[in-house]
């Protein structure tokens, strides 16, 4: 999931970024108020995380623009101000909640997950693609049992394929949702990482999961479930044992 996070202090901003991608999230970050609706107006977020006070148009103006431009995610509104009027005022502009600072990053956490679950864009508990399963509370994988080491980003891109198990998802909407505003594409990094969980997944099971349609995206799912995908010369054959774990790398 795409976050944007608008913070005019570099090293809050610093560290909430940091922390939201070790959650698996993918984070644009905005110091100003102008900069955080150009940025919401040519990319696609699931949720914005909103300072109040920040310089040019503060955080009231920004988040009724973005209300008056039908752009309708989740928002997040952070302030120092603890007064029941500011908390009256931020909702009152379209923030669907508040939270004030200092505040528990974990406070922060479940907080997405409360506005995440509204909007119907909840992880949920548990995602199960034929026998591979993803806890996505604990970012952990699993297939026929035998546990996945996966980095933060392959996790994000396994679980959003996940998400849309059984239909095929193009290189830019995965670019929209995986990674951030940095990401160049022109580079042949989501190929890179998609070829990195498919060994990772499929490497020592009969029936591979990860294929890729020729010239359309990716699908993950069964053979059966997936009978439009074609396996293309990146499809790791299937090799015959007990467990996979010797035959898995871990890759940063």
């Amino acid at each position: 999931m795409r976050l944007l996070l608008v913070e005019d202090d570099p090293r809050i901003a610093r560290f909430l970024a940091k922390g939201l991608r070790e959650q698996a999230y993918a984070v644009d970050v905005a110091a100003t108020g102008d900069d955080a609706l150009y940025q919401a107006a040519i990319n696609p977020y699931d949720l914005v995380i909103l300072d109040v006070m920040i310089p040019g148009r503060d955080g009231f103006e920004v988040c009724s623009e973005l209300r008056k431009s039908g752009q309708r995610m989740p928002i997040l509104m952070l302030t120092a101000r603890d007064a029941v009027e500011d908390r009256i005022a931020g909702l009152d502009h379209g923030a669907d909640d508040y939270l004030t600072k200092p505040f528990e990053f974990r406070e922060l956490l479940a907080r997405l997950r409360a506005l995440l679950r509204r909007s119907g864009e909840l992880r949920p508990a548990k995602i199960t693609v034929d026998d591979l399963v993803l806890n996505t509370g604990a970012q952990s994988v699993s297939r026929g049992g035998l546990a996945i080491p996966l980095t933060a980003k392959e996790y994000a891109l396994l679980e959003f394929l996940a998400r849309n198990s059984g239909r095929v998802v193009g290189r830019a909407e995965i670019a929209e949702h995986v990674w951030d505003e940095t990401f160049d594409p022109f580079s042949n990094l989501i190929e890179v990482y998609v070829n990195r969980v498919r060994r990772k997944i499929d490497e020592g099971f009969p029936c591979p999961l990860l294929h890729t349609r020729r010239g359309s995206g990716y699908v993950l799912g069964s053979a059966t479930g997936s009978a439009s995908a074609e396996a293309t010369e990146e499809t790791i054959p299937a090799r015959r044992g007990k467990t996979a774990s010797s035959a898995r790398k871990s890759h940063g």
